[in-house]
């Protein structure tokens, strides 16, 4: 019997998912901290679209992790429980272009802190959908 749609991009999103996390690690560590914050967020964004894509959802836009984790919520209160991650959001734009940041430019703007805590969000994020998954997935 062939997979459910839904499930395949879950499984192809919460894979980039792991991988973008992976990289930000990576950037963090050569000292890529505005990289590292970047991929952070887009560990937690992908990861809440592969949850979103398990639970039947289509065609999902949008790239705010506070939007998506309001979607998730509809579908699982408990997602309030991490919504500290919302703050990835702030990491979207100015960590790639000098526009974002008046006379300076991302490299020098971000340090080893906001990658520590963009991480941490998005690890938390990840580790969440990964045990809300499980049973979905087996």
């Amino acid at each position: 019997m062939a997979e459910d749609a839904n499930l395949i991009e879950f499984k192809r999103w919460y894979s980039q998912a792991q991988h973008d996390l992976d990289a930000a690690r990576s950037s963090s560590s050569s000292g890529h901290f505005e990289w590292a914050c970047f991929q952070a967020q887009q560990a937690a964004e992908k990861v809440l679209k592969a949850f979103l894509y398990l639970n039947g959802k289509r065609a999902i836009i949008s790239h705010s992790v506070m939007k998506l984790l309001q979607e998730c919520e509809q579908i699982d209160p408990a997602f309030s429980s991490v919504s500290a991650a919302r703050e990835l959001d702030q990491y979207y734009i100015p960590t790639r272009y000098p526009n974002g940041l008046p006379e300076q430019i991302p490299h020098d703007y971000f340090n080893a802190e906001d990658a520590r805590k963009c991480i941490a969000h998005a690890t938390t994020v990840l580790e969440f959908v990964s045990e809300r998954a499980k049973p979905s997935t087996a």
